[in-house]
């Protein structure tokens, strides 16, 4: 995983994280190696927790 990456649990936006996965794509060509793949899921899966919160949030 990247340097720049937080813990766990930590809060960011749905919009950061988004970017985040962008970005990883742009950087990768479009095939990810195995260390991006996990990085990936780790980020879509911290962004599918903040696309919740933000819902919820709405509501």
């Amino acid at each position: 995983m990247s340097p720049d990456s937080q813990t766990p649990g930590s809060v960011r936006s749905a919009d950061d994280l988004n970017e985040r996965i962008r970005a990883l794509w742009l950087r990768s060509g479009g095939s990810l190696s195995a260390q991006e793949r996990a990085e990936y899921e780790l980020l879509v899966v911290e962004w599918a927790a903040a696309m919740r919160g933000e819902v919820i949030e709405a509501a």
